[in-house]
């Protein structure tokens, strides 16, 4: 159960970075209480994975979904670039993060 809750605040993290460029964009209060509420959800999720988890284990993971799965976001829908190199060290982020659940 506290994997499912640590990648579901991974995605929550991910979200929430992704309505900070909605708000950013718009200026409405609806993307900035809806931000608030992912980012909310996503630390309040951590927080209950870290005590059945390695800190340095979960708090990778958390950062490498939230890091990772924001850039993939931005080369898919807005526009980022998504060249050879990005898209390498992007693996080597995933890579890594799974790497950690396997030794974890």
């Amino acid at each position: 159960m506290e994997w499912f809750v640590l990648i579901a605040s991974g995605l929550f993290e991910m979200a929430g970075v992704i309505m900070i460029n909605r708000w950013h964009v718009t200026k409405k209060w609806r993307e900035l209480i809806i931000m608030i509420l992912f980012f909310g959800l996503s630390f309040l999720g951590l927080s209950y994975a870290l005590t059945y988890i390695a800190m340095g284990t979960a708090y990778a993971i958390w950062t490498g979904i939230g890091a990772a799965g924001g850039a993939v976001v931005g080369i898919l829908f807005f526009n980022e670039p998504g060249n050879f190199k990005r898209i390498f060290f992007l693996s080597l982020i995933i890579l890594s993060v799974i790497g950690l659940k396997l030794v974890g």
